[in-house]
């Protein structure tokens, strides 16, 4: 047994160098590659957080700027059926005043066309009295040499 431990503080004393190397080596890895890599992933990470963050700032922004221009747009249509109603309804008051103007003229030459009637039926009333007055007397000169004939 006490070979077995002199072979134990062999292996223990020979194993020190090994466990020192390793040491050093976890140290070295721990400086050289750890370090650097753990700050790049970290990076990384910040740079991929950074990224999302933008990413949800411009889809944010994004849909701000298209309610914007949705707003924008209901308010041009708006303007623009206002614009439309505001033409249709000038339209309906010329129609209207083209209507009444012809209206009126039509009521004028209705008007005219009554005066000229009614001046044609009062030459015609003056026509016939005279006519009448003529055929009055023709009528007494066609029974009267009748009546004188017969007297004779």
């Amino acid at each position: 047994m006490q070979v077995i431990f002199q072979q134990l503080g062999v292996l223990l004393i020979s194993a020190i160098p090994t466990a020192v190397l390793f040491i050093v080596l976890v140290i070295a890895y721990q400086i050289l590659m750890q370090g650097p890599l753990t700050a790049i992933l970290a990076q990384r990470r910040q740079r991929t957080e950074g990224a999302m963050e933008d990413a949800r700032k411009a889809v944010a922004e994004a849909e701000a700027k298209a309610a914007d221009y949705a707003e924008r747009l209901r308010q041009a249509k708006a303007e623009a059926y206002k614009l439309r109603e505001q033409r249709v309804q000038q339209w309906t008051a010329e129609r209207d005043a083209a209507l009444d103007e012809a209206r009126k003229a039509a009521g004028e030459k209705v008007r005219q066309a009554k005066a000229e009637l009614e001046a044609e039926v009062v030459s015609a009333r003056t026509v016939i009295q005279a006519a009448t007055a003529d055929l009055a007397t023709q009528a007494l000169r066609a029974v009267l040499p009748l009546a004188a004939g017969g007297t004779r």
